[in-house]
Parts: C-alpha cells; structure tokens; sequence
C-alpha cells in the first residue's frame, strides 16, 4: 500500500504525539526548576525574616529585663539582612519588582521597544555573569578554593599554594556551632574554630549572583517569547490613582 499525499505530507499522530510528549517533558523540567528555585528564594526570605526577628526580640528582653544580650546578636542580624537582600534581589527580578524609567522606551513602536526591552535584558544578564565571577573570586579566598583567571570573563582556575589558603578567618562575634565541626580537618588543619568561619556567611556571594544570573536568563526567556514586555515593576502607583479617581467618578 501507497500512502495518500495527506498521510506522506502530514506527520502521523505517533510523530506528533512522541514530539508533544518531548516538548511536554521539557517544558515540565523547566518548570520543576523554577519551582524550586521559587521555592528555595521564597523559604530562605522567610527563614531569614523569622531568625532576624527571634533574634532580636530575645536580645531586647534580654537588655530590657536582664540587663544583658546576645554578644553575637548584632553581627548575625547583619549577616541574615545581608543574605536577605541578596536573596531579594534575584527574586525581584522574577516578580518584575526592581524600579526602572520607561519613558522613552513606552515612545518607541512595538518592534523597536522589544529590541531595545532584550538588549538591556542582555545586558543584564552579562552584568550578573561578571558578579559572579567577582563574587567567586572574593568568596573563595575564605574557602580556600581557587580563583579564577582572567580580567573580566574567567579563563581558568589559578594554581592554588599553601600560602593562598584562607580559610582559617573567622567572624568577630558569631560562636562556631558545635555541628559544623566536621567541616575543621578541611579548611583548618584540624585546628578547632572559635568563631564561624567567614566563609559559610560569605557564601551567599556567589550563591546569590548565580541565582541573579538565573533569573536574569529566564527574564531573556520571556521577553523573547513574548511571555513579557518589561523588566521592570508595572505601574502600580499610576493604576492605583486611576482606580481611585474612578472611584470618586462613580460616587
């Protein structure tokens, strides 16, 4: 038997069905990425606001009612706030919250706008690539890891010496927790940690620019697929005046 010309030119419904089930499939890790990603920014922001709270209430009664206070508690507040705004920044990004000025771009037509929305997009995402790589290179100096080569865009990894191992600083105030212990035949030659070693806290360096560049690459995603329009916050403020005055005209 001889095909028909719709069945030769046509895909048949196994083709199209093996296809559907592989853009299925894909379309489904992405969004199990996201998702996680959703969910680790949207746990740690709350984590940290809970710990930033307790954390300070305690030390307040403690000063108020006992005339004493967490040695620590001002050093660790700081690091949570700082570990709360990194996380911040990239989880803004995902919600279009960081404040930007479309003036000129709300003047262009349709097709010059998009250009001009995923240039900056890329931009973006080449500006968090080199955060990255700064922060690589800060963080590993406390985790005695090797830094990377080049000025701007890592070329390699430098060749690590004993005298270039930092992982022995340690924070002013913040005690060393009794479970992390394991960690001192690794980065302090068996030498017990007084204090946290700086490089557990300064990991949200890298951590949270590669979280950035994620988020910047799935904004690309979107403004060229047109699921998007904007990298910035919408016009909340411009909205919410419209609903009121329409509120008013309506009494």
């Amino acid at each position: 038997m001889h095909a028909g010309p719709d069945q030769a030119n046509h895909p048949t419904d196994a083709t199209r069905g093996s296809k559907g089930n592989a853009m299925s499939d894909a379309l489904h890790t992405r969004s199990r990425l996201g998702r996680f990603v959703n969910e680790l920014e949207e746990t740690f922001i709350a984590l940290i606001l809970g710990a930033m709270t307790v954390i300070t209430f305690i030390n307040v009664v403690l000063r108020y009612g006992y005339n004493s206070g967490l040695i620590w508690g001002l050093e660790a507040t700081t690091i949570l706030f700082a570990w709360l705004v990194l996380f911040g920044i990239s989880y803004a990004v995902k919600t279009t919250a960081h404040l930007g000025v479309d003036a000129i771009t709300n003047a262009m037509p349709d097709g010059a706008r998009k250009l001009v929305t995923l240039a900056a997009a890329l931009i973006c995402i080449i500006y968090a690539f080199l955060l990255l790589k700064g922060a690589w290179d800060y963080w590993a100096n406390f985790a005695n890891l090797p830094q990377t080569t080049g000025r701007w865009f890592p070329t390699g990894f430098e060749e690590m010496k004993r005298t270039s191992y930092r992982g022995w600083y340690a924070l002013v105030d913040t005690p060393m927790p009794d479970w992390l212990r394991w960690i001192e035949p690794a980065l302090n030659e068996g030498e017990a940690y007084e204090k946290l070693p700086r490089f557990i806290p300064y990991f949200i360096l890298p951590f949270g620019m590669a979280l950035l560049l994620f988020r910047f690459v799935q904004a690309f995603v979107r403004l060229a697929t047109g699921k998007s329009d904007s990298l910035i916050v919408s016009h909340e403020a411009e909205d919410q005046v419209d609903e009121v005055r329409s509120l008013n005209e309506g009494d």
